[in-house]
Formats: C-alpha cells, sequence, structure tokens
C-alpha cells in the first residue's frame, strides 16, 4: 500500500475512528483501525463489535492494500503534528506503516488486515433521510434523559417510533421523559419501502452511545444523513462517513400514557433567568440528590425558586412570569429540572403543572404567537413529599 493524501482530511478521518475503537485485550485486532486503499480512495474503519464506522477520503492512490494500525499510536502521531504544512504520506513494507509529512516521519507495527472484523455493508435500500442540522437538535433534546447504566438495557438507548407522518424520539431514565418529533417529508422517504417496513417493524431503540458518536462526526455543511434498518441494525450515511450499529433487543416502556392530555397551570417565564435560579438554588441543597422547591404565584405573576438546608443555608429567587390557572408549590430535584431547562432553546419556556405529584412539563414558545410548540416535551416527576 502506498498513497497520498491532505493532512486535514486524514486527521478527520482518525478523529472520527479513534473513539469506537474497542479497549479489549483478549482481541488485539480491535485495538486497530483498518486502512483500506483502492480505487482513489482511501478507507479509515473501526469496530467494538457494536459499532462500526468507515470513512472515505480521496487520495492519490500509487499502490492498493490495507493494513490495521493501533489507534492510540496513529492517534497520537496526527493529534500533534504541525496544523500547517504538506500532504501525508502513507506506505506499508512487511506489515509496518511507514508515515511522513514534510520532515515529520515515523514508522508503526501494524497487524494483518485479514484479521479484522468485518463491519456489515447495508444489502437494503434507505428508508429515509434527516437533515444533519434536524437530527443533531433532536439527539442533544433527547439524549439528557437516557439511563447510562446496564440494569434495563432498553433504557440505554433512545426509542424510535415510525409513523406514516411523523417520527418520535423518546428517552427516559424513569424520573424524566424527553420526546421529540419530526415530521416526514416527502422527498425525503423511500415511501413504498418505507410503508412495508412500518408495517412489519415500527419501534426500534438505538443504543445512546451510537447517537453520541453521530453527534460527534457530523457537522452543519454536510447534506442530509441517510437511515437504512435491517437485520437488526441500523446505518447512518452522510458525508463519505459510514456508521453501522447493533440495535437494543427488548420492548420500550409504553410512555405515552403517562404524559398528561392537559394542565391545570401554565407558567411562561425567561429560560435564561429560570436556569440560574434553578443553579443558584442547588447550591443550597446537599448533594445531587437533594431538593429544591418552585412556587407558582398567580397572584404575583412570579414564581419563587428556593432551596432550604439545615446544614448549608437558604436562598430563594423571584421570576416574573405569565400565567394561567392556579397557584403551585413543587419540589425537585433540581439536576433533572435543569437538564430540561437546558435542553429547551428559545427565550423563553413553559412550565405545565396539574399538582404536586404528577408529572410536570417544560415545552418551548413561539415567541411570536405566544403558542406552545409540540415537536418536543420534556417530562420530570416531582419528588413527593
Amino acid at each position: 500500500m502506498k498513497l497520498i493524501c491532505t493532512k486535514e482530511n486524514f486527521k478527520k478521518a482518525i478523529f472520527n475512528s479513534e473513539r469506537i475503537v474497542s479497549k479489549q485485550t483478549t482481541l488485539p485486532i480491535l485495538n486497530n483501525i483498518l486502512f483500506e486503499a483502492d480505487k482513489g480512495a482511501l478507507k479509515v474503519s473501526a469496530t467494538n463489535l457494536e459499532i462500526g464506522i468507515i470513512s472515505k477520503i480521496g487520495a492519490k492512490i500509487e499502490k492498493p492494500g490495507k493494513i490495521t494500525i493501533p489507534a492510540k499510536t496513529i492517534s497520537g502521531f496526527v493529534n500533534n503534528l504541525p496544523a500547517e504544512g504538506e500532504n501525508i504520506l502513507l506506505e506499508v513494507v512487511n506489515q509496518e506503516l511507514k508515515i511522513s509529512s514534510g520532515s515529520l516521519k515515523a514508522v508503526i507495527k501494524g497487524l494483518s488486515a485479514e484479521d479484522f472484523p468485518l463491519i456489515p455493508p447495508k444489502k437494503a435500500d434507505f428508508l429515509f433521510s434527516i437533515s444533519v442540522d434536524a437530527l443533531k437538535n433532536i439527539i442533544s433534546k433527547t439524549l439528557p434523559s437516557v439511563a447510562f447504566n446496564e440494569i434495563r438495557q432498553e433504557l440505554t438507548g433512545v426509542n424510535i417510533i415510525l409513523t406514516e407522518k411523523e417520527i418520535f424520539f423518546a428517552a427516559t431514565d424513569s424520573f424524566r421523559l424527553s420526546e421529540s418529533s419530526l415530521r416526514l417529508k416527502k422527498e425525503n422517504v423511500n415511501q413504498d419501502i418505507y410503508n412495508i417496513f412500518i408495517k412489519k417493524i415500527n419501534n426500534i431503540i438505538i443504543p445512546a452511545n451510537t447517537l453520541i458518536e453521530l453527534l460527534r462526526v457530523i457537522s452543519g455543511e454536510m447534506a442530509d444523513i441517510i437511515i437504512t434498518i435491517e437485520d437488526g441494525q441500523i446505518f447512518f450515511e452522510v458525508g463519505g462517513i459510514k456508521i453501522v450499529s447493533r440495535l437494543i433487543n427488548g420492548k420500550y416502556p409504553e410512555y405515552k400514557h403517562i404524559i398528561p392530555s392537559n394542565f391545570g397551570t401554565r407558567a411562561v417565564l425567561d429560560r435564561r433567568l429560570i436556569q440560574g435560579a434553578v443553579k443558584m438554588a442547588s447550591v443550597f441543597t446537599q448533594s445531587k440528590s437533594g431538593e429544591i422547591f418552585l412556587e407558582i404565584s398567580l397572584g404575583g405573576k412570579k414564581i419563587i425558586v428556593g432551596a432550604k438546608n439545615s446544614e448549608v443555608g437558604e436562598n430563594s429567587s423571584e421570576i416574573k412570569a405569565d400565567i394561567v390557572g392556579q397557584d403551585q408549590r413543587v419540589v425537585f430535584n433540581p439536576r433533572y429540572l435543569l437538564d430540561g431547562l437546558n435542553a429547551t432553546s428559545g427565550k423563553s419556556v413553559a412550565i405545565l403543572i396539574n399538582n404536586e405529584t404528577s408529572p410536570v412539563a417544560l415545552k418551548e414558545i413561539d415567541e411570536k404567537t405566544g403558542e406552545l410548540l409540540e415537536g418536543y416535551l420534556y417530562i420530570v416527576m416531582p419528588i413527593k413529599n
């Protein structure tokens, strides 16, 4: 193998791959990145047997071939290359990768590419596509509610519900729930295949780690992300990058029934002010599981956020709010409430409450009309006294 490629493209390909690499000692080949040179391109691949990623970059191929190289070593080399400089020359001689860029040179011992696990190619046609910005927004809003433990494996992923006109993305750790929805456009759907697919399978669970890696490698200048689902796996394709991941087996909890159909009290207020008040109140709690209170005063047209602790002290903040409904007092875990506030966007946020024990909702506001937006919902359970 011998080739020349740009330093920028090579560094991006290594960046995309290095975090996927497994840290297993029982299978040393999984600590490596696979390089394959052929037909005017260099493919850089990595897998941990749960997620696989392939980045394809343009290159001048003088001699095709392939080899696997330890991810830690090649990543350390390219991360220390100067920003300015020439292209990168790669050449394989006797299972060693000779790499040079300007005056910098290195020789890295590799392993045979024949032992590298196969990253499964997709066989079916694509189901639908989503714009990069839309998917980044959805993932960012949904991930805070994922349970990052393995007691209930299905909760370590994001539930995707596919319908004819809309896709729902949901996550819950039993204490809070995030749900984002996306209206499908005709031009983004492989209609016949999609309709057949959702009659058989309309509910899947994508591992949260897969979406974290996807979020890390995509950028705004890329085209739409093409998505295919088959044989218990999901495939993402965008900007010369392919990611394949297993889906989580299991049944996701039926969460729709816990979302109240209506609320007795609605308070609309400045999102940054309520964020600051919750952060301040959390200082006066003893731990991450501490309690803060939120009081809605209809007559005073304000919300009071505070905390009181016999060992630390007490704090309260008053925020003006547009309130409809009854007075309320609810106790929260500040971290759960803050995660929801951080995930919402816009200048204002709506807090929807029925009583001190039922689920509380956060929703975004249309700044022009003042109406509640339907694309995103965050539910948090109060602490019952």
